[in-house]
């Protein structure tokens, strides 16, 4: 009980929520073992390990409470699993997106030029 005294009265940096992002993970590791591994520091709400191409070696780890997905995080960064030093780093949904956001915008921009019939080579000559 003391201890959870304690956590309400720290602030922590605005980066840190309960959502890990694991990169450098060896390719056959299973969500069992990922669970052994990160269960260690906390309550785990839910692994999901990347299984294609893109993905592979990659996994996010979700905890039930912020502090745990801390500790979790100072501990395991640079954890030496299988030979690979695991990168730990706490999801970030802004990034995430901003390739796709990029995209996006990209495709209404070609599709507004085409509409109007804008052509960008003839006005870089």
């Amino acid at each position: 009980m003391a201890l959870a005294q304690k956590r309400t009265h720290v602030r922590l940096p605005p980066e840190v929520n309960r959502i890990l992002y694991v990169r450098n993970l060896p390719y056959k590791i299973t969500g069992e073992e990922m669970y052994d591994i990160f269960g260690k520091y906390g309550a785990i709400r839910q692994i999901r390990v990347g299984n294609t191409p893109e993905t592979r070696g990659t996994a996010f780890v979700v905890f039930e409470d912020i502090f745990d997905a801390k500790n979790a995080c100072d501990h395991l960064s640079g954890f030496n699993v299988c030979g690979r030093y695991l990168v730990v780093l706490y999801y970030q949904s802004n990034k995430a997106f901003k390739k796709m956001d990029a995209e996006k915008k990209q495709a209404e921009l070609d599709r507004v030029k085409t509409k109007y019939g804008i052509n960008t080579e003839e006005i870089k000559k």
